[in-house]
């Protein structure tokens, strides 16, 4: 098996930290905040508003179980619409307030259903990549494990976009590409190889700008937050014009 795709199952690990441990380690308080104002609340997206070191932000995430019953009412962490207007919602709200940003996350794609085209999948998830382009405020992105497809593009077009040693971040999975190439979902560690998705080759291709080590215990905990306060501190000074204008040009320069 390729070391790609040994990186792909290190991503999808039941032992990856589970965001709802990750929030309540970087904030000194956290309040989850529900619903979409519009249909429903999902439960895939884990979102709310918090302090780091002092600072309130607002932390959206896309999460999944950490058993086989929440998986199943998560999704296996892909998002409806109603997610999708549930981050946007409190993005919008951040930037109100001025509050920075930051989302979390870990999803394998926005979910599939039918029933959620019907509602405006795409829609919402066009919606969060164009709005989010331009709030006025602080925004940065951490993939914690899987980030797949437009349902991690979605909460992933921050100022910054950071990713854990053990996480992937691709236009779809190894096993759909392997699907859509050869026919055969089992070539999924020939698949892996090929698409640059691990943080080492999306670093070298500038899509993420940083490789954080894995949050394991209390010590990597405090150096993520610490890494997260000197990021946020260093994106405050700057005029909001000058950090959407480099919001707009890091995204600009893809191929």
């Amino acid at each position: 098996m390729g070391k790609a795709y040994d990186r792909v199952l290190a991503a999808r690990s039941a032992d990856k930290i589970s965001i709802q441990d990750l929030v309540a380690g970087i904030t000194d308080d956290f309040m989850e905040l529900h619903g979409d104002r519009a249909y429903s609340d999902d439960p895939a997206v884990y979102a709310g508003i918090g302090t780091i070191d002092g600072q309130p932000v607002t932390i959206t995430s896309i999460q999944k179980g950490d058993d086989t019953d929440e998986n199943i009412e998560r999704h296996f962490g892909s998002a409806e619409p109603s997610g999708y207007r549930k981050a946007l919602r409190l993005m919008k709200q951040a930037e109100k307030f001025n509050r920075p940003i930051i989302n979390l996350i870990n999803t394998p794609g926005a979910y599939p259903g039918m029933d959620a085209e019907y509602k405006g999948q795409g829609y919402m998830i066009a919606q969060s990549i164009m709005q989010g382009l331009k709030l006025k405020v602080p925004y940065i992105s951490v993939i914690i494990g899987e980030g797949g497809s437009g349902g991690a593009l979605a909460l992933a077009v921050g100022d910054t976009v950071w990713a854990l040693e053990d996480s992937i971040y691709s236009v779809l999975s190894p096993e759909g590409y392997a699907t859509i190439l050869w026919k055969d979902s089992s070539k999924a560690a020939e698949a892996a190889e090929q698409m640059q998705l691990t943080p080492k080759e999306l670093l070298d291709n500038e899509i993420i700008d940083k490789i954080i080590p894995e949050v394991k215990d209390a010590k990597s905990m405090q150096n993520f937050k610490e890494a997260l306060i000197e990021k946020i501190n260093e994106l405050n000074k700057l005029p909001k014009e000058e950090l959407l204008a480099q919001r707009h040009e890091r995204y600009r320069k893809f191929n």
